[in-house]
């Protein structure tokens, strides 16, 4: 058996006021928060450098972290060494009569199995042994492709959870989280890809990510992970929002216009990119400022509203040329005027597909997410769109796909996949 150190557990009564320490006082990193329903705690994760500190406080009375802090006041409450495969170094520990809390592994944080020994075992500490969930390998680096005349530069503003039944409708969950293991709040990790485009006289960024103005609360419900975003990716790229000339929408949800716009230290909100023009499509803008029940959520006023205020917003219509060589083209389904972007230059084409192939795994045709307003017309699109593709050698851009930024759709024997690029 052979176990390393993950985290130190810490459990506490209040949350913030241990932050107040750990973060504020000694300069610790945040990393990320999450609910463990089946634990009846919420887990706040910061960054040591070598190890993780986790801090534990309990979202009910009857909790075994709330009986811990009841009993012995806040305080350390388990070291967590992880190992590779859990069920082994439970057999192991079972053949040398090791006493054990968990003799069966139990879901943890992050989509990990994990199992206890009994601190009689353990010379009076509290063990966890944890085997980390599946991973999907985040790609975050700025890379650049040339299409004829023009220069593509994928970024990232970092990766979000969301729920994976949401984000792949009818697929059954045996089929879907083969390509994306969600964690133990059933959230897939999803990149964040602005695209760049620049023909030597108009830089454009497609798309934003979400920005900085999420609250902790919503960063914690979808798992936001920031540590490497937009600013980077920018400088990565060899330049920084003064550069960006023009900025256009696919379509406005928080996820992908959210850094459109900045808040400043007195609170007002601001464009994020001070010399550029903004363009959105006229129908998408109506719906996003009319807001109904269905998606109230993900229009968020602060994200768009202003630019029109600042005077930077102009609003276009179906296939409108956004920049030459680039032009919007609706395939709806998504939401009513859900565009995807057209890049043509030297005879090839790119498409950046925001919502529309959200990863590659929604290159299958009935692999529509249940976030869709109008999901047979999604369906439609996809249909006819993929065999395009396919015949034509567009490369795609994935928005949402955490490990992929950009590739080729092939088909062979009936089936389709992604040829990856970048």
């Amino acid at each position: 058996m052979k176990a390393v150190l993950d985290h130190v557990g810490i459990a506490v009564s209040d949350l913030q006021a241990a932050l107040a320490f750990f973060k504020d006082v000694l300069g610790l990193h945040v990393e990320r928060s999450e609910e463990v329903a089946s634990q009846r705690v919420r887990a706040t994760f910061l960054d040591t450098g070598l190890s993780t500190l986790e801090m534990l406080e309990s979202t009910a009375a009857d909790s075994p972290i709330a009986k811990f802090v009841d009993q012995r006041g806040p305080g350390m409450h388990h070291v967590a060494l992880r190992v590779e495969n859990i069920g082994a170094a439970l057999a192991h520990l079972r053949s040398r009569g090791v006493r054990l809390i968990d003799e069966q592994p139990r879901p943890g944080a992050e989509g990990a199995l994990v199992a206890f020994i009994h601190p009689s075992a353990s010379h009076g500490v509290l063990v966890e042994l944890k085997q980390p969930a599946a991973k999907v390998e985040l790609f975050t680096t700025a890379t650049r492709h040339v299409l004829g005349d023009l220069e593509l530069i994928t970024l990232s503003d970092g990766f979000i959870g969301l729920d994976g039944g949401a984000m792949f409708g009818i697929v059954p969950r045996m089929l879907w989280e083969k390509r994306l293991p969600p964690d133990d709040s059933n959230r897939v990790p999803l990149g964040m890809r602005p695209l760049i485009v620049r023909n030597g006289r108009t830089t454009m960024i497609i798309d934003a990510g979400c920005g900085d103005k999420m609250d902790a609360k919503s960063a914690a419900i979808f798992r936001l992970d920031r540590r490497y975003h937009l600013d980077h990716a920018l400088a990565e790229a060899g330049l920084a929002a003064e550069d960006i000339d023009l900025v256009v929408a696919s379509h406005l949800h928080f996820d992908h216009v959210g850094g459109f716009t900045a808040v400043r230290q007195d609170g007002s909100v601001v464009p994020r990119f001070p010399n550029a023009n903004y363009i959105a499509h006229r129908g998408e803008w109506e719906d996003a400022t009319h807001p109904h029940e269905r998606n109230r959520a993900s229009y968020l006023q602060e994200n768009f509203v202003p630019l029109k205020d600042a005077g930077v917003l102009t609003l276009v219509d179906d296939e409108a040329e956004v920049m030459p060589g680039v032009r919007y083209r609706r395939s709806g389904g998504h939401t009513p005027n859900h565009q995807v972007l057209m890049i043509e230059s030297g005879g090839k084409t790119a498409v950046f597909t925001a919502d529309m192939y959200p990863t590659s795994a929604h290159v299958p045709d009935p692999w529509v997410m249940g976030y869709d307003l109008l999901p047979v017309e999604t369906l439609a699109f996809k249909r006819a769109f993929a065999r395009e593709a396919i015949e034509r050698e567009y490369l795609l851009f994935f928005e949402h796909d955490p490990s992929m930024a950009a590739g080729y759709l092939r088909e062979k024997d009936g089936k389709r996949f992604v040829e990856r690029l970048i």
